[in-house]
């Protein structure tokens, strides 16, 4: 009797048990029609400033292009903002999130950014986000990327829930804008038809940006067709969970920190 009372408690234990921790990366890509290779070219305005090498390649090849910005950038980028919206015809502006801070429930940190820990902290940032794109713009943001790109289950179909699709992607061009302008260059010429590409808009100071405006006018000079994320019809894979050690950071980094999807934790973006 004692015997099967503690298995009893045992199973009782593992229910009431929160699931191991497990974040996700979904995969972004879409049905590329016969022709032309076509590709959708995403850009994270996380924070700083502008990065005027992108934007003046992406004008000159006619490109289409799905910008994702947070409030703190909005605040701080009203010229760059007005640019992009008056070219509706090539941008997409869609939300990064209130703070950059990742949608993420299950742990305190992610890639040492201290994690929005709390479903109503996920809400905070998602609706931040798009309320300030919708003040900025007139239109609510339909898609929603959380910083690092990672995220808690829980926090998916709260985004879902609040009537915007979570965007993960399937080539990363600049690794938080953190590779030498020559990698970056050769990842994005490297694009197959259908990819979704992110990149950074945010880092005019470092090599990487170089990169992407070398990436755009290969792809183009190669005739690929340049498509919006709202042009398209997009295909999302969860995968399987993405279990990270829960390691105590040294000294969690900032909110607008980059850190470049998929990467190791060392690593910054």
């Amino acid at each position: 009797m004692k015997h099967a009372a503690l298995i009893a408690l045992g199973f009782l234990a593992l229910a009431s048990a929160p699931a191991a921790a497990g974040d996700f990366e979904p995969r972004l890509s879409f049905a590329a029609e016969a022709g032309p290779r076509t590709v959708a070219l995403t850009f994270d305005a996380c924070a700083g400033g502008f990065d005027r090498r992108v934007m003046d390649a992406l004008i000159a090849a006619n490109a289409r292009a799905t910008i994702f910005v947070t409030e703190r950038w909005l605040k701080k980028n009203a010229a760059a903002l007005a640019e992009i919206k008056a070219r509706p015809d090539l941008f997409e502006i869609e939300n990064h999130g209130k703070d950059h801070v990742p949608a993420v429930t299950d742990a305190a940190t992610m890639f040492g950014i201290r994690t929005a820990a709390t479903i109503e902290g996920v809400r905070t940032e998602i609706e931040g986000g798009a309320k300030a794109i919708e003040t900025a713009t007139g239109k609510r943001p339909s898609w929603y990327r959380g910083a690092t790109a990672r995220y808690s289950r829980d926090a998916m179909e709260l985004s879902q829930s609040l009537g915007m699709k979570v965007a993960g992607y399937s080539l990363n061009a600049d690794m938080g804008a953190s590779l030498p302008a020559a990698s970056v260059a050769r990842r994005m010429a490297a694009a197959r038809s259908g990819d979704v590409v992110i990149a950074h808009i945010n880092q005019p100071g470092r090599p990487a940006g170089q990169g992407v405006a070398d990436g755009v006018r290969a792809l183009a000079a190669s005739g690929a067709r340049f498509v919006k994320l709202d042009e398209v019809q997009t295909k999302s894979d969860e995968g399987a969970p993405v279990v990270v050690a829960r390691r105590k950071p040294a000294a969690p980094k900032p909110a607008g920190s980059e850190i470049p999807p998929g990467a190791a934790p060392t690593r910054r973006g």
